[in-house]
């Protein structure tokens, strides 16, 4: 017995999410990235395969660095062959960039100290259409820089987040811990400008990264004093953030598991 671990690249455009989704009426369960692996573990190991994810994302999220851990009963198969074999019987939205084998003990979400996103947004007239699906297209509107890392200045250590819960959050907590949070600029493969909001932490709430990047840039845009921000924080209200930003600019971009993990 093997414990493996995947970094797994998706688009998420297509899919009803991560997390596997059984339909217990006898009905065709809706299509997810975990469901779509765990099928093709399932042909690869002539049995049924259980995936443990770092997290979850929601639909249409994607992902560059998704972690993932599952124990195989097969011992011959090199580790570097996964990559290979499982792509082959992949869907093309769905990609295995590693494989590493990892200690019984380790378990992908648990041993993970913290999660990365990266948010990306244009803000041109017109985006190209291969494009579409992996940014939020802004109009109307000029970054800055400089304000909006002011404005995320206050996103840093342990803070409660309750202004940027989605309604049904289902979490025990609102804290979390925040390590980093800032924006820059970058270009596409076409030399478009894109502003990118990364954001790290050791675990976030549900449309928690999509809320705090639509309420950063309509403070950006309405040019709001630079503490609006901080003021939000600490209202503890959803009602005082901004609009939630749509999942097509997501991606769950790293899992890191060195460091220490913090439990808020």
């Amino acid at each position: 017995m093997r414990n493996i671990l995947l970094t797994i690249s998706y688009d998420g455009t297509d899919f009803c999410g991560w997390q596997r989704q059984d339909d217990k009426s006898g009905g065709q369960a809706e299509r997810t990235v975990q469901g779509e692996l765990e099928k093709a573990l399932e042909k690869l190991h002539k049995q049924k395969i259980l995936l443990y994810g770092s997290g979850r994302t929601d639909s249409g999220v994607h992902a560059l660095g998704q972690a993932a851990n599952f124990f195989s009963p097969i011992d011959s198969i090199p580790t570097s062959n996964y990559i290979r074999a499982l792509n082959c019987l992949l869907p093309q939205d769905i990609r295995i960039m590693n494989a590493e084998e990892k200690s019984l003990d380790f378990n992908a979400r648990f041993s993970a100290t913290s999660r990365s996103y990266r948010y990306f947004i244009s803000f041109s007239d017109s985006v190209p259409a291969s494009s579409t699906r992996y940014v939020w297209n802004v109009k109307n509107y000029s970054p800055n820089i400089e304000r909006l890392n002011k404005y995320a200045s206050c996103l840093r250590g342990e803070i409660d987040c309750a202004s940027f819960a989605a309604s049904g959050d289902m979490s025990l907590s609102t804290n979390r811990f925040l390590d980093n949070a800032y924006f820059f600029m970058q270009k596409d493969i076409f030399g478009n400008d894109l502003l990118v909001f990364e954001i790290e932490a050791n675990a976030f709430l549900w449309k928690m990264v999509r809320t705090i990047t639509g309420t950063l840039i309509n403070l950006d845009k309405t040019n709001a004093p630079e503490d609006s921000m901080q003021k939000i924080l600490l209202a503890k209200d959803r009602t005082k953030a901004g609009v939630t930003a749509p999942s097509t600019g997501l991606f769950l971009y790293k899992i890191h598991f060195d460091g220490i993990r913090k439990h808020v």
